[in-house]
């Protein structure tokens, strides 16, 4: 990535953020059943939906590689599984100070929470296992299907709200505003760049250690 487009996207980021937390922090108004509390539900939501994003690249990356045994994919379905897990860790975090303010306690076991954490376990598994494996032909191919199999937990935590009663509150029964949702859909739209920025960057990285380990063969080959 040319510097000046480095420097407009992450230009870009930074006035979009600061104008999105402009609002969520001082202009908008508390609403009437939560408060001020509620405001964690601008960042909670676009991590939830980002990791939601970031996971089913995963899937259809891990599908791609079973498909045509390309490295590529393997590169992209770990490095957002990385990412993914990364915003699934800051989606419990919001959630937790989310409860604590409007449940006091920061976990209540609720179904929504309790499902997100074990897609978090779900995903941390999946990079545990690709870092104990050393041969890279049989890390992508196990990964692969555990990035496919694990998916199940997506799906299940969107889901958990609607088949077990719960505390969580479903988006529109918080008293949001059509503003208030501007903001949350300016957030997200950052989110999603800045997801897109980083698996961008990582998969460069991957891709010149692919690169340079082959020198390295090729220069243990020359010496014998």
């Amino acid at each position: 990535m040319k510097p000046k487009k480095n420097m407009i996207i992450l230009g870009s980021l930074y006035v979009l953020i600061s104008i999105c937390f402009y609002f969520v922090f001082v202009a908008l108004p508390p609403v009437q059943e939560l408060g001020d509390a509620y405001r964690i539900f601008f960042l909670h939501l676009p991590f939830a939906i980002v990791t939601y994003i970031a996971f089913t690249v995963t899937l259809v990356t891990s599908i791609l590689y079973l498909k045509g045994r390309d490295s590529k994919y393997d590169g992209i379905a770990s490095s957002s599984a990385k990412l993914g897990l990364m915003f699934c860790s800051l989606t419990l975090i919001a959630g937790a100070i989310f409860s604590n303010a409007a449940w006091g306690a920061y976990w209540n076991w609720d179904p929504r929470q309790t499902t997100t954490l074990i897609l978090w376990f779900v995903y941390a598994s999946y990079l545990s296992l690709r870092s104990a494996i050393d041969e890279d032909e049989t890390k992508a191919m196990v990964s692969s299907v555990l990035g496919i199999f694990g998916y199940a937990t997506v799906p299940l935590t969107y889901i958990s709200t609607k088949v077990w009663s719960t505390l969580h509150p479903e988006s529109g029964t918080i008293g949001l505003t059509g503003q208030m949702w501007l903001v949350i859909l300016g957030l997200t739209v950052a989110m999603v760049v800045l997801y897109t920025y980083l698996l961008w960057w990582d998969v460069k990285f991957k891709s010149l250690e692919r690169e340079y380990k082959k020198l390295q063969d090729m220069a243990k080959g020359g010496e014998k």
